[in-house]
Parts: C-alpha cells; sequence; structure tokens
C-alpha cells in the first residue's frame, strides 16, 4: 500500500489513470474475483464495484472498497474510497450529529440564560460534548488501524486483479 495511506484519513482514497477501457477493468476484476484464491468477494455494477472480505475474516472493523472507473482521454480513471461498512459508518455520522446537536441545542440555552442574567452553568456540559467528540474520534482512528491488515489485502487485491502499481 503506498506511503500515503500510512496516516490517519477517515476514508482513505486514490484516484489512479489507466490505460485499460472501464469494459477490460470489470473483466479482470471479475476474473479476479472469480478465482476465489483471494477470499475477497464483491459486487460490480455498470462502472462500479464494492470489494469486501470473506465473512468469516470480517470484524466490526473491517473496511470494503468501493471503486469507480469510467473512461478518460487515456483509457480509464479508477477511484478507490475506503471504508468501514455502511452500518458503521451511519452510526459514526448518528453518534457526531447527536454530539453537534446536543451542544448547538445547550450553547442556545447556556448563551440565553447568560444574557438574561441567569446562572449559565449548562455552558460546562459544552466541553464534556467536546471530550466525547474527540473521543469517538480516537475510537474510529483506532478502529482504522485495526482494519489496516484487511485494508492492504484490499489494495493487493485490486493491484493484482488489474496488473498494476498504485501510487500516490
Amino acid at each position: 500500500m503506498s506511503e500515503s495511506h500510512s496516516h490517519f484519513q477517515i476514508r482513505p482514497r486514490f484516484k489512479v489513470n489507466l490505460s485499460q477501457s472501464p469494459d477490460l477493468i470489470k473483466s479482470q476484476l471479475e476474473e479476479g474475483l472469480n478465482k476465489g484464491d483471494s477470499g475477497i468477494y464483491g459486487t460490480l455494477i455498470d462502472g462500479h464495484a464494492t470489494l469486501l472480505l470473506p465473512k468469516e475474516d470480517q470484524h466490526y472493523w473491517s473496511p470494503q472498497l468501493g471503486l469507480s472507473f469510467e473512461s478518460s482521454d487515456s483509457g480509464s480513471l479508477l477511484r478507490g474510497l475506503y471504508g468501514p461498512r455502511p452500518e458503521v459508518w451511519t452510526m459514526f455520522v448518528l453518534f457526531y450529529s447527536i454530539i453537534g446537536f446536543a451542544a448547538l441545542v445547550i450553547s442556545i440555552i447556556g448563551y440565553s440564560n447568560w444574557s438574561l442574567g441567569q446562572s449559565a452553568q449548562v455552558l460546562w456540559a459544552v466541553p464534556v460534548l467536546m471530550v466525547v467528540f474527540l473521543t469517538l474520534h480516537l475510537v474510529s482512528y483506532f478502529g482504522q488501524k485495526m482494519g489496516r491488515k484487511q485494508m492492504t489485502q484490499l489494495h493487493t487485491f485490486v493491484e493484482s486483479a488489474l496488473n498494476i502499481q498504485i501510487r500516490e
């Protein structure tokens, strides 16, 4: 996996120009998936692919790789996006939204009380919510670290199936 994936990104991605046509990319990926020696499985639909690890190897933090490939002047443009399964991603977005909404409501109430000369002690909840937000962010960081090996497996599969080196 390229060096740029060694630092933390919420959803690492890559983009590479290829000389192959989108149809050839699709058939190469299908061939790689049908071989079955990598254990990777997925779906291919109209210029898009989702690659996953075998169910028995998956854990809560297992990544998936979404690929899109489209025609370009030089052949094709391949884009990849690593991320958690949709249910994990949705859960984190929900938690971040709840924290943000709670901080907004508490801030409005607290500053309203403050401007009216009343007690604004509720504002102490805002730093607590920020700590919860940062803790959630750290949890996602460690979860991505736990999925690093599997992310490398997906990356290696794409390079092998398409017979390319992905550098960023």
